[in-house]
């Protein structure tokens, strides 16, 4: 297996994409893989669209572009409110191509999970918060999946777990935003504590994690030019 960069939650941030790329082609990246949630965020959703559109990585959808395409107006968040009519025809169609998720080679991509969008892959939220789930319940939302290695994004936690029976699942982590609250199922809070873009990179059954400084500055000023001073400070600090 060649060396693959694998990217999730890019949320609009085309900065930070911008750093990430330029550090995962600089440690010898071909290939870039792209785990959904890509352009919602009071950031750069139209532009970031352009620039995965001209890449055409494999590429699968998350939950927000699954609300942003399907939701009417009056349901959706703030964010995938802000979002959508910066979108033209061109990337709502190509947002709308996309397929939850993606058997490729040895590998498998999903957003959440293989069943749920919206369901945390390494992280288990309970009304008292979130944390690790065990590896029995990660054998269970993995199913009968028969890749070794399975790619996930969604809760924005880099992380992996290696099973029993020999697979994996790998999170690379946000390259976006590095915290924010929901109330999905339950209320919590994710914080990475700085303010660094996320990414991991495959080769063969190793996965490395990096974390690459970009200008979050930039990026916070923009959230916060458009009423967003929850993004703006997650943005700059990493934390809600």
């Amino acid at each position: 297996m060649s060396r693959i960069a694998v990217l999730s939650d890019i949320h609009g941030n085309l900065l930070a994409l911008e750093a990430v790329v330029a550090d995962a082609e600089a440690r010898g990246c071909a290939r870039f893989l792209n785990l959904g949630d890509i352009l919602s965020g009071p950031l750069w959703p139209a532009e970031t669209a352009d620039f995965l559109m001209a890449r055409d990585w494999p590429t699968i959808a998350g939950n927000h572009e699954r609300q942003v395409l399907t939701l009417a107006p009056d349901r959706l968040n703030a964010t995938d409110a802000f979002t959508r009519p910066l979108l033209s025809e061109t990337q709502l169609g190509w947002m709308a191509a996309l397929p939850a998720t993606l058997a490729l080679d040895s590998l498998f991509l999903c957003h959440g999970t293989p069943a749920n969008d919206i369901e945390t892959f390494l992280e288990t939220i309970e009304p008292e918060g979130i944390r690790p789930a065990t590896d029995a319940e990660v054998v269970a939302r993995l199913g009968a999946r028969p890749e070794r290695l399975t790619l996930c994004g969604h809760s924005h936690l880099p992380g992996e777990r290696l099973l029993g029976d020999g697979r994996r699942v790998a999170n690379p982590g946000s390259v976006g935003l590095q915290a924010f609250d929901d109330d999905h199922p339950f209320p919590h809070i994710v914080e990475n504590g700085d303010s660094k873009a996320r990414y991991a990179i495959v080769e063969s059954e190793r996965i490395a994690f990096h974390a690459v400084t970009y200008d979050h500055a930039s990026a916070a000023a923009k959230a916060a030019r458009e009423g967003r001073e929850d993004w703006a400070r997650a943005l700059a600090t990493g934390r809600v």
